[in-house]
């Protein structure tokens, strides 16, 4: 261990600046600010030295290197009286450039601080960004002198101090939460009602008008696609496109720089602070399974060149080479204590500093790995369930990878919430017309108990889906059979080929009145479908008024208006739909009977005569074994009891026992008349949402109108279900004039949906 008595004067090459050194702390990693100067802290095991890299405001010139004094439990550290808020600076970490024993350190390299929390500039892409000689015979085993500063973002120290508003705010009930993904570009690059300097920026979600937006749609909480540091990669950047996703991240604890503007750090806050506000909950997509290195032919921006054997799975036999679970050339380990702190620690800065909700891990089966093989009892899943702070956060998984045993679906421990894509498949075969869907549709409606119904686990632990960001959009998905992804320059063989879509008879955008006609009932038909079931539904932006990306299913490279929200060109079926979903997620929240807390037991409820859920035939007779063995039934009703101890708000906000619902899907190419079950004497079934309705249809209970009376069943009990239509209706009192009271609004009374 090296240790130099304060103070240590450091000097550039000409002598012109000078910066007191003193020892400093080896207990919080990265730059920190103290009031009154700035402690540097960086992990490095195999590292021989480590030097701080200070540059001017510009970041064009390095004043100064400062080799870190103190060398404490495999930290490299120092404190610099002289350095405050705003200092940009790197790291030039020497050691041995041995490639095949696993160690890449080039000292010709600036490299970011992986606990840096903000970053200025971005990559420059150019040859001198690599450790080795690019185009050299001997590949990466070459090594490259060439100085990288000039083409690397810098570091910067900051204050992270902030002055919050109300506080704490009040976390939602899982079972109780509609998600929303949304992208924060996307979002705001063609809004309106946003201010140009503040679109594509958290500022610009900040602004009243998209809060408002928010809000009045009635979602609960907002899954920002990566905000982490990331970036562009290099092929795209070369044929003139961007890392529009952002999953290619290459610092965890700092803002990407794109998304930020004169405000710095607190606009992030402030767009929190607004969210929290309106009650909405921010979750962040996070990408700690890689980075942004790629593999051994990649770039040296950080984590390889600080400590590649320490940081990266690599390959025992091999460590020139990587493990690769992501299909991006590497993943990171963290089985080594330090990488795992590296990732626990951003989680908490996150959410301690920052105040978001919760997070959704890409790819999470890698952060589970142990030499190789998922395991329930990883350390990261461990040390997560053990975090007083992190353990009480939402916490979604992607419960799966590209390596050998990567998907896990159902396999995440108790705590967590997981993306269900078999949810999605079902959904989608089903509203098809596929064959044979009908018992792993009640599954998916009911929660999918067969897969999350253990260990305690409750319904919330499956979030439901019918769309994401990598995928068709909702539009796209009744419009197109094949992916169109030209635009993204792969010769359309990138992004899934079965999508299980259906564009109706027609391949992308038609004028036929009958085709659109379909498209947009099956619109509503998935967004019912997936407001109804039992778990957490995720809505993408964009899909409640039918936004289009022109088939492209895989639009990450798209940072343009392909994937940007195009807010001026929502016509009136747009907007219809806009006011179905909302009239949707007002049903959905206001009724406990479509989000439950524990599963369905299908069994009578004790003190009653009713099952907490029926499913029934057409003939409104329940469902027996050989009903759900029949390839060709495509029409399924689904009777929820009231009476199952649930309570439900009434308009004033007081709780009263909730209502009965009856949901009848029909899948079919044929109209259905289904029989109603029977009623107490004095109540009557109406009709609250209808995705066959192509008109206004609405009177002022809320009630469906046919012909100037109720859309009640008739007096032999039986109710029409249009082809390829869903029908909720609600079990009331009937009043004098017939109407029933109590009937839940899905809608203005002028709402017309088609």
């Amino acid at each position: 261990m090296t240790t130099l008595a304060p103070p240590f004067i450091a000097r550039t090459g000409d002598g012109a600046a000078r910066f007191r050194v003193w020892p400093g702390s080896p207990h919080q990693l990265g730059a920190t600010w103290d009031g009154s100067g700035t402690n540097f802290a960086l992990f490095s095991a195999h590292a021989e030295a480590v030097e701080l890299c200070l540059f001017d405001d510009t970041g064009g010139t390095e004043v100064a290197r400062v080799p870190l004094p103190e060398h404490t439990h495999e930290v490299w550290h120092g404190y610099l009286p002289d350095v405050r808020i705003g200092q940009l600076y790197g790291f030039r970490v020497h050691g041995p450039y041995a490639p095949e024993a696993g160690h890449r350190f080039n000292p010709n390299k600036l490299l970011l601080d992986p606990y840096a929390k903000a970053l200025v500039g971005e990559v420059k892409w150019h040859d001198a960004l690599f450790g080795y000689k690019v185009g050299d015979p001997d590949g990466d085993l070459s090594f490259s002198e060439a100085d990288s500063a000039p083409y690397m973002p810098k570091c910067q120290v900051v204050d992270t101090a902030f002055t919050w508003g109300q506080e704490p705010f009040a976390q939602r009930p899982w079972h109780d939460t509609i998600l929303y993904e949304m992208h924060v570009r996307g979002f705001t690059m063609r809004h309106p009602d946003v201010p140009v300097a503040l679109r594509g920026t958290f500022a610009g979600l900040a602004e009243a008008p998209v809060v408002e937006y928010l809000r009045t749609l009635g979602v609960t909480a907002v899954e920002l696609l990566p905000v982490h540091a990331f970036v562009h990669d290099r092929h795209l950047v070369e044929r003139g496109v961007r890392n529009y996703w952002g999953y290619n991240t290459v610092g965890f604890f700092a803002p990407h720089p794109e998304y930020l503007g004169k405000g710095g750090l607190n606009e992030f806050k402030i767009f929190v602070q607004v969210m929290h506000d309106a009650g909405i909950e921010v979750i962040l997509d996070v990408v700690y399974n890689h980075t942004a290195e790629g593999n051994h032919l990649g770039p040296t921006l950080s984590f390889r060149g600080i400590d590649n054997a320490s940081y990266y799975h690599l390959m025992g036999d091999n460590p020139r080479y990587y493990n690769d679970f992501t299909g991006t050339g590497n993943a990171l380990e963290l089985r080594h204590r330090n990488v795992l702190r590296m990732v626990t620690d951003s989680l908490r800065y996150w959410t301690e500093e920052m105040r978001v909700d919760g997070f959704r891990f890409d790819l999470a089966t890698t952060l589970a790995r142990v030499n190789g093989v998922y395991d329930q009892h990883a350390g990261f899943l461990d040390a997560v369930a053990q975090d007083p702070v992190l353990s009480r956060k939402k916490l979604i998984a992607e419960p799966w990878d590209t390596g050998m045993g990567g998907y896990q679906v159902g396999r995440f421990p108790p705590g967590w919430a997981e993306w269900n894509d078999r949810y999605r498949d079902t959904v989608r075969k089903f509203w098809k017309g596929d064959h044979g869907q009908m018992a792993e549709l009640a599954s998916r409606l009911s929660g999918s108990a067969d897969i999350f119904g253990h260990q305690g686990r409750k319904p919330w632990a499956s979030i439901n889906f019918v769309t994401a960001h990598d995928g068709f959009t909702l539009n796209d998905l009744v419009s197109y059979n094949d992916k169109h992804n030209e635009a993204n320059g792969e010769d359309n063989r990138d992004g899934h080929s079965d999508n299980l879509s259906w564009n109706h008879g027609h391949e992308g955008p038609t004028d036929d009145r009958a085709i659109l006609a379909l498209r947009r009932r099956q619109r509503r038909n998935f967004l019912l479908t997936l407001l109804i079931s039992q778990g957490v539904p995720m809505l993408v932006a964009g899909d409640e008024f039918g936004r289009t990306q022109g088939g492209n299913n895989n639009a990450y490279c798209q940072d343009n208006e392909v994937s940007w929200l195009d807010w001026d060109s929502i016509d009136e079926a747009g907007r219809d739909l806009q006011a179905f979903t909302k009239a949707l997620i007002r049903l959905r929240r206001e009724h406990l009977v479509f989000h439950r807390s524990r599963f369905f037991q299908g069994a009578v409820i004790p003190g009653t005569k009713v099952k907490d859920v029926t499913w029934l035939r057409p003939d409104g007779e329940e469902m027996t074994e050989q009903d759900w063995q029949d390839p060709a039934a495509k029409t399924l009703g689904m009777l929820l009891s009231g009476e199952a101890g649930l309570t439900h708000l009434t308009e004033s906000g007081e709780p009263e026992p909730d209502q009965t619902f009856l949901v009848w899907l029909n899948a079919s190419h044929l109209d259905m008349t289904c029989r109603t079950p029977p009623v107490p004497a004095g109540h009557r079934w109406h009709v609250v949402a209808d995705t066959m309705a192509a008109g206004p249809k609405h009177n002022a209970a809320g009630a469906r109108t046919m012909g100037g009376k109720p859309a009640a069943a008739s007096k032999k009990g039986r109710m029409f279900v249009a082809a390829r239509s869903c029908l909720i209706l609600v079990r009331t009192e009937a009043d004098r004039h017939g109407a029933g009271a109590g009937v839940p609004r899905v809608g203005p009374a002028t709402a017309r949906f088609f």
